[in-house]
């Protein structure tokens, strides 16, 4: 039996960092992710990582492990505030937020 990654993108609130974000499961894209969109993706049970993209923008790499039968769940958002979308031009991995939940 596999595991399942669900992917959740935040719709309430401003997004000011807007547009498709690629998923990448162990460096490998598996998919994309709209705004208030939710993607669920089977893998194997192990280590894994994900991290989000958006051109030279993305998301800090993410690391879990999955048990088998498991549901691993996070949720993710683009830039909310000015600070944090200013910063990300200089540090193009503060533009994606991606938390485990």
């Amino acid at each position: 039996m596999a595991a399942n990654l669900r992917l959740v993108r935040e719709g309430f609130g401003l997004e000011l960092r807007r547009g498709t974000f690629h998923v990448l499961l162990d460096g490998s894209e598996v998919g994309t992710i709209e705004w208030r969109e939710t993607v669920e993706v089977p893998l194997d049970p192990g280590h894994h990582t994900l991290q989000l993209g958006a051109g030279r923008y993305t998301s800090r790499l993410s690391s879990f492990h999955a048990a088998e039968g498991e549901m691993v769940n996070f949720r993710c958002n683009g830039a909310r505030i000015w600070p944090v979308y200013l910063a990300s031009i200089f540090k193009p991995d503060l533009a994606i937020t991606l938390k485990r939940t």
